[in-house]
C-alpha cells in the first residue's frame, strides 16, 4: 500500500493546484512501487537524497517506508557509508541518527574500535586509473600535492562501491540519486558507471527520480540528460 501523498496535506495545493498534487503524486507512483528498481531500494535513494538536502523529517519517513518493506539496518547503512564520502561528517552523522531512529535498539550492537587500513604505495593511483580510465586532474593535482588525501579518497570512494550490503549496480544508482538531488554533472561519472555494471536506463531514471521529493522536478532536468549523453 502507497503513503499518502504529502502534498495532499496542503489545502491550500488541494484547493488551488490539482494539476501540481496530481503530477506529484505520479512521481511519487514511481518511488514508492516496484518497478525497474525494488520499491525498498527507492525508498533508502529518497531517503539519502532527502538527508543530503537537509530533510530529516523527509529522509526518516522514505526510510521507515524501506524498512517496511523488508530494507535491512544493515542495507540502510550503505547510504550512510555513501554521505560519509560523498557530502562529509555532518550528512553521514544525520543520517546515522535516522537509522537510530527508525530500527529498533536491539539491533544496534556495541561500537567497536575501528580497524584502520592504508593504501599500498600506489595502489590509489593505479584505481583511479582503472575505474576512470585515466587520473582526473583534480585526482592527479592531489596525489602530487598531497598524497594522503589521495589515500584517503581511494578508501573512501572504495568503501561506498564495497563496503556495503548492496551489490555494485545498487550503489552506483545510489550515488546517481544523491547526485541528482543536488544537480551535480558529476552524476555522469556514476551514469557511466551504473552502465558499465548492468544497470539500464530504466533503472537510472528511477533512481534519479528518487530525488524529486527533496530536490523537485529540477533534480531530473540536471540529471536525466546526462543518461542519453553517456550513450
Amino acid at each position: 500500500m502507497r503513503d499518502r501523498n504529502a502534498l495532499f496535506n496542503s489545502e491550500l495545493l488541494t484547493e488551488l493546484a490539482p494539476f501540481t498534487i496530481s503530477g506529484y503524486d505520479l512521481f511519487r507512483e514511481v518511488i514508492e512501487t516496484d518497478g525497474a528498481v525494488p520499491a525498498k531500494l527507492k525508498g533508502l535513494f529518497a531517503a539519502a537524497a532527502a538527508c543530503n538536502r537537509r530533510y530529516p523529517a523527509l529522509a526518516r519517513k522514505e526510510l521507515e517506508r524501506a524498512a517496511r518493506l523488508g530494507l535491512t539496518r544493515n542495507e540502510a547503512a550503505s547510504a550512510l557509508i555513501l554521505l560519509s564520502s560523498l557530502r562529509g561528517e555532518g550528512a553521514a552523522l544525520a543520517f546515522d541518527a535516522t537509522i537510530r531512529e527508525v530500527y529498533p535498539a536491539a539491533q544496534h550492537p556495541a561500537p567497536k574500535k575501528p580497524e584502520l587500513v592504508r593504501a599500498a604505495p600506489g595502489e590509489a593511483e593505479a584505481n583511479f586509473k582503472a575505474y576512470f580510465g585515466t587520473v582526473p586532474p583534480a585526482l592527479a593535482t592531489l596525489l602530487r600535492l598531497a598524497p594522503k588525501g589521495a589515500d584517503g579518497y581511494f578508501l573512501m570512494r572504495k568503501g561506498t562501491i564495497d563496503c556495503n550490503q548492496l551489490d555494485r549496480k545498487a550503489a552506483e544508482l545510489m550515488l546517481i540519486a544523491v547526485l541528482a538531488s543536488d544537480y551535480s554533472p558529476q552524476a555522469a561519472t556514476h551514469i557511466r558507471a551504473a552502465r558499465a555494471v548492468g544497470a539500464t536506463d530504466e533503472e537510472m531514471a528511477e533512481a534519479i527520480l528518487c530525488a524529486v521529493p527533496s530536490a523537485g522536478i529540477a533534480a531530473w532536468m540536471a540529471a536525466g540528460v546526462l543518461i542519453e549523453a553517456q550513450q
